[in-house]
């Protein structure tokens, strides 16, 4: 009765969680694919096997998307709001997002992902490498101390380069937080870059310790603008109006500058943003979500009827054994 009801729903797994899925029986007879160690577990579970063409690798059959690892999160996001019924595009906007060593991990990967998800083309530049490159990045996180801790993070590779970049030709810029602010807003190529996008009203994005650049590029004065609270005296000093994080996941846009102030705060950063690009989600996809969510609810309430009926039958039959008994 599970699997059946789980068939009914649209399913999603990456990476090793098609175990579950094997666990669950859902996988018989159905073409999955999944992190290649994983195959023979899914075989055996009767999966059709789709072997992996690389880490970014998807498969939809019928309401069973199945995806490989976290590189693959663009395709695997757009094909599961397909298999929802939904449509969202990105007009094929095109969106910079300015690296450096050490970024923060999550702010650089999800909201470049997500992006790409939209379907809009972005590409990430860092001053000292070229396309192709990779970036260091770091993890934050809360541990208990008096302030974040930091972890290394995966790997970020760099999609063009600095070097004869085109500003005019990016219809956003996306500057990630963490480590890499720190030195970047001593570079004067990364200042004129930032120059270019906010003299011309283009969305700027920018989030955690970001507005260290935009507060050296000077271009904070006279704007409203949060960030992560370490970085207040940055943003005051540059004559911004600080808007406090409170809590930690607020978003403010002011004009073409949407600001946050660390990573839980990217639904709403990249919302915002997708806001100024004038980028929707079709009314299709939400209408979509409520009826599954409406099948749900019925079939929750169907399996608590039958799980009841049962009840009330087990109980009739302990009492007329009882009876008997006596």
């Amino acid at each position: 009765t599970s699997s059946a009801n789980f068939l009914m729903l649209e399913i999603t797994a990456i990476c090793h969680s098609q175990l579950i899925l094997a666990a669950a029986n859902i996988v018989k007879g159905r073409k999955c694919t999944a992190y290649p160690t994983v195959g023979p577990v899914l075989i055996a579970a009767g999966a059709h096997w789709v072997e992996p063409e690389s880490l970014s690798h998807c498969i939809t059959d019928g309401n069973l998307v199945t995806g490989v690892a976290y590189p693959g999160h663009p395709e695997f996001i757009q094909s599961f709001v397909k298999a929802l019924g939904g449509s969202i595009t990105g007009l094929e906007k095109r969106i910079l997002f300015l690296c450096g060593d050490y970024k923060e991990d999550y702010e650089v990967y999800v909201p470049f992902q997500t992006l790409q998800a939209l379907g809009c083309h972005v590409d990430a530049v860092f001053p000292k490498k070229k396309s192709g490159d990779t970036c260091p990045t770091a993890i934050h996180d809360f541990e208990g101390d008096q302030t974040y801790s930091e972890k290394p993070g995966h790997d970020f590779t760099l999609t063009a380069d600095f070097e004869g970049l085109d500003a005019s030709s990016y219809d956003a810029l996306v500057i990630p937080g963490g480590r890499a602010p720190e030195y970047l807003a001593l570079d004067g190529r990364v200042i004129a870059l930032v120059k270019d996008f906010m003299e011309a009203k283009k969305p700027v994005a920018s989030i955690c310790h970001g507005q260290q650049i935009l507060a050296a590029a000077g271009v904070l004065k006279g704007k409203k603008c949060t960030a992560y609270p370490a970085v207040k005296l940055d943003v005051v000093l540059a004559g911004a109006t600080w808007l406090e994080p409170y809590p930690i996941d607020r978003c403010f846009t002011d004009g073409n500058l949407v600001t946050g102030a660390a990573w839980p705060g990217h639904p709403e950063l990249i919302f915002q943003l997708m806001a100024l690009l004038g980028i929707k989600s079709e009314e299709r996809m939400r209408k979509e979500m409520e009826r599954f969510d409406h099948e749900r609810r019925k079939e929750e309430e169907r399996l608590m009827c039958e799980q009841q009926r049962e009840e009330e039958r087990l109980l009739r039959e302990q009492r007329r054994e009882s009876e008997r008994q006596e």
